[in-house]
């Protein structure tokens, strides 16, 4: 038995700036953090005593005979991706809801190579379950998905990812005193806005608008340099506003990053004292960050007590096994 806990993800700047499509020809760069709210994928060898082979286990159950019946995308394409041959038993479980803008999709496919190296008797590093996952997503799943969940969840931690020419894919730690990854954490508020979308859809509309958005994708990649500015400053409020800016810039990208719905929300926020805010994704819906100083933050709850808020912390440890019990196996008849 396996048990891997690979945590989700919220991203401050940069935004857009992570697709191929993108940063083949341009500099991209993200500054995003790992939270303690966790995909969780169990696995084990599946005992040859049932009519089906594999399980997997998720919103819904599936038994199968082959991999090529398997109906979820990432599971099918990470065991062939591994040329697994034995039947597996495979279940997920997660902190929060998938399809909200927190890099889930990302987190259970990280988070179930990382399981299933295990099960193998394998060690993979970050890096591997990194690039590993992004092309089991693009280029097996062809998912319209960017590159920074994957990098995020699979190292974990406050980061600074870039994009582009001879470093595609480069993860550099954010290092900032404690005191200000601390003020900086109390000065945010996460609501769920109960609004489910499919990032893929969402993405694939804002990828094919890239060449008509230079202008707007090159100021968000600045606006991702000038936010480490500011944590070097411990110019916190300022992050907040930054926040805003690259918020009113993002919803140009698409028509379907936002919704009146999301709009008002985020407009009622700003007025009880938010200085900034964003919507976690590709957009569409769930989860709103706003970065509200604390001592406006019970205002901000009770002009927006009909909507969910998510308690959270940040992590730094990102996809790790956290149980390991290699299972003896079972000798089949010839």
């Amino acid at each position: 038995m396996i048990i891997s806990r690979t945590p989700f993800r919220i991203s401050f700047f940069g935004g857009g700036t992570d697709y191929p499509g993108w940063f083949k020809e341009n500099d991209g760069a993200v500054v995003a953090t790992t939270i303690n709210k966790y995909c969780y994928i169990t696995c084990r060898y599946l005992p040859p005593f049932f009519e089906h082979k594999s399980r997997i286990i998720y919103s819904k159950m599936e038994h199968v005979s082959k991999i090529d019946e398997i109906d979820h995308p990432a599971v099918r394409e990470v065991l062939r991706f591994l040329k697994v041959k034995e039947g597996v038993e495979i279940h997920h479980d997660g902190d929060l809801p998938a399809r909200t803008g927190l890099g889930s999709s990302s987190s259970f496919t990280v988070g179930l190579l990382n399981s299933m190296y295990a099960l193998l008797g394998k060690m993979a590093s970050k890096e591997q379950l990194a690039k590993e996952a992004i092309y089991i997503e693009q280029n097996m799943c062809l998912e319209n998905v960017g590159c920074q969940d994957q990098m995020l969840v699979a190292h974990g931690g406050l980061n600074f990812v870039e994009f582009g020419g001879d470093n595609h894919l480069k993860i550099s730690k954010i290092t900032v005193p404690g005191s200000t990854l601390e003020d900086l954490q109390s000065n945010l508020m996460l609501f769920f806005t109960g609004f489910s979308r499919n990032a893929s859809e969402i993405a694939k509309h804002q990828v094919k608008n890239i060449p008509n958005k230079r202008r707007e994708l090159e100021l968000l990649y600045q606006m991702a340099l000038e936010s480490l500015k500011i944590l070097n400053n411990n110019k916190l409020n300022d992050f907040g506003k930054l926040l805003h800016e690259s918020w009113m810039l993002k919803k140009t990208l698409s028509d379907k990053i936002t919704t009146p719905q999301i709009d008002e929300i985020y407009n009622n926020a700003k007025k009880s004292g938010a200085l900034g805010g964003k919507l976690i994704g590709a957009g569409g819906g769930g989860f709103v960050l706003l970065y509200v100083p604390r001592e406006k933050q019970a205002i901000v709850k009770e002009k927006l007590k009909k909507l969910l808020l998510v308690p959270f912390k940040f992590e730094t440890l990102g996809s790790q096994i956290i149980f390991y019990q290699p299972s003896e196996g079972y000798v089949k008849k010839k």
